[in-house]
């Protein structure tokens, strides 16, 4: 019986040695994980402020008729993801259809009187310098024959003065005969000069008419570019109808969710009436509400990380500026305010941020924003010039 004895407190030293050990192991080892928890919890408190009442916020685009017209189709309903260019609602063309036809037709028309008077500006201008020139060549050719009769009824004259002078008093028939012949031909040189005379200020008087040449020309100019500017009105004529054809197409401007949507088929709408109201998947960010005692430690340009609550998947941000906060309504009862902070994703330098469409404004989100990286006394403003940030002012 004794070796059996000496056995059994054998065993029974061992086994509680064993468990000695590892109760001092199990002991270690939970204070190892405690101490890694409290330092990983104090971490948390000290570097990072944090707050689960987020959510992502958009901005509101609202569609509104550019014509007045009835609506033909809708395309989309609330809810739905539409993208930019991506038709909405349509209007009935006809109306818009038939001005732009009216239109081009007037178009048409002030080109074929433009090119009209333009031609007749020409015939103007060519007809009115021609009898110009003809009326200067005229009244050369009557101040020569002028000066050619007037130059032979002084040669006639003198002729005459020196016969009369060398014949006597008494003449013989023959000397008479030649003195009459004389003055007869004097008389038809006066007859000859005055005439030349006479054509001469009919052609000076011509000339005076023909000399509004550069007049007619610019009237005629004048109405061709008058005829002009009317092209050009009907041109514009032409872009407003087909401007508002393209206006009986309505599309979204953005990316975006249909939240609100205003319009039914065959409802007759005006100019500015709002159809639909599109929230932005380009323009998101987040609305984080921190309470008070947490503001102290937050400043613009401060980074975060931001969780959506319906994907397993983080984003970088940063913080834009702190909003006001709303009053408390009780008057006996202190209570703590939420403070609205607007934060805003880091995006890359190219435009297919939130491409596959997961930041849906409306989605609740956590926050957490590290905040003793940033000394306490500076200020927003020494951040914009020494960390290159852009803030932006707070849209709620």
């Amino acid at each position: 019986m004794q070796p059996i004895s000496s056995l059994r407190l054998l065993i029974t030293g061992r086994v509680t040695t064993f468990l000695s050990k590892r109760n001092k192991i199990l002991t270690a080892s939970l204070a190892f994980v405690i101490g890694i928890v409290s330092a990983w919890f104090i971490h948390k408190s000290i570097f990072y402020e944090a707050t689960e009442n987020a959510h992502i916020e958009g901005r509101i685009v609202p569609l509104s008729a550019r014509i007045s017209g009835q609506i033909e189709r809708v395309n989309v309903v609330e809810g739905q993801l539409v993208h930019a260019g991506e038709v909405m609602a349509a209007m009935d063309q006809n109306e818009c259809t038939i001005a732009v036809y009216k239109a081009l037709a007037s178009l048409a028309d002030a080109n074929a009187i433009t090119a009209g008077l333009y031609f007749d500006a020409a015939i103007t201008v060519t007809s009115a310098y021609g009898r110009l020139n003809a009326a200067q060549a005229a009244v050369k050719s009557a101040k020569d024959q002028v000066a050619a009769t007037e130059h032979k009824l002084q040669a006639d004259a003198a002729v005459l003065k020196q016969v009369q002078t060398t014949f006597t008093r008494v003449t013989s028939q023959e000397q008479q005969a030649a003195v009459n012949l004389l003055l007869a031909v004097i008389a038809a040189d006066q007859v000859e000069f005055r005439q030349a005379q006479e054509k001469l200020a009919q052609a000076t008087a011509n000339l005076r008419n023909a000399q509004t040449a550069p007049q007619q020309a610019s009237l005629a100019g004048a109405n061709a570019q008058a005829a002009e500017s009317r092209i050009l009105d009907r041109k514009a004529q032409v872009d407003q109808a087909q401007l508002n054809l393209s206006y009986t197409i309505i599309r979204s401007p953005i990316t975006g969710i249909v939240v609100k949507r205003r319009v039914e088929r065959g409802q007759n709408v005006n100019i500015g009436q709002q159809l639909i109201d599109i929230v932005s998947l380009d323009d998101v960010w987040i609305t984080a509400n921190f309470k008070e005692k947490q503001l102290s430690h937050l400043r613009p340009g401060q980074p975060v990380e931001i969780k959506v609550d319906a994907y397993n998947r983080k984003w970088k941000g940063h913080v834009t500026n702190l909003g006001g906060c709303a009053s408390p309504t009780g008057k006996q009862v202190k209570i703590a305010s939420l403070v609205p902070v607007r934060i805003d994703f880091d995006r890359r330098e190219t435009p297919d941020f939130n491409a596959d469409d997961l930041l849906k404004p409306g989605l609740s989100a956590e926050t957490e924003v590290k905040v003793r990286w940033l000394p306490r006394t500076q200020t927003s403003s020494k951040l914009t010039g020494s960390q290159g940030l852009d803030f932006r002012p707070m849209a709620f």
